[in-house]
């Protein structure tokens, strides 16, 4: 709710704007020799224009990230699902008539809502919470606050419709080391369309 009611507070400023955006998540972990896992984000943005060309945009979202594996009967899905506040520099190019090329780039901060790792073995599923503490060394298996750059290129359309494609990658261990000996960092792509009030 804190961060929520800073983003509206940044918003209250006479020049920017709010969005509202949805799309689907292609998301994959590091070193974990896994395949792309495909999930959703859904978000609230805040965009204040500095200049005619420059742009500062920040906003929540909730997405989900992980990866999923099957090999040899078993099938193995990671799902954890982040509160991601990205902090970008845009840069808007005009095309044509109110329409604009958007490139943004900057840090975000992620931070782990929930989630859980299943895996499938003849038929037989079982399942342990990715924030929770497990095994005996009362850790959890992820790290709830994680940190990246997020990176992207997208069209306003008409000064109103916005479709994105971003991508981020993280800085910081996404998986404890008690649990996998590598640094295993976010990596996902964002495909969203959304409108501006």
């Amino acid at each position: 709710m804190t961060l929520l009611m800073g983003v509206l507070a940044i918003a209250s400023y006479a020049q920017a704007r709010l969005d509202v955006h949805a799309g689907m998540s292609l998301a994959n972990i590091t070193n974990l020799d896994a395949n792309l896992k495909v999930g959703y984000t859904v978000g609230l943005g805040v965009d204040y224009p500095i200049d005619e060309l420059w742009a500062f945009q920040t906003g929540v979202n909730i997405t989900s990230k992980g990866c999923k594996d099957k090999m040899d009967g078993t099938s193995m899905k990671v799902n954890p699902v982040y509160l991601d506040i990205p902090f970008l520099a845009a840069l808007k190019m005009d095309i044509c008539d109110g329409n604009k090329f958007v490139i943004n780039a900057g840090p975000y901060l992620g931070i782990g809502l929930g989630g859980k790792i299943t895996s499938e073995m003849d038929g037989i599923e079982t399942s342990a919470k990715l924030f929770s503490e497990v095994g005996s060394n009362d850790e959890s298996i992820m790290n709830r606050c994680a940190l990246g750059l997020q990176y992207g290129v997208g069209l306003e359309l008409a000064d109103t419709y916005l479709v994105n494609l971003t991508g981020q990658y993280g800085f910081t261990n996404m998986i404890r080391k008690s649990f996998a000996g590598e640094n295993n960092k976010n990596l996902a792509f964002l495909l969203t369309v959304g409108f501006r009030f």
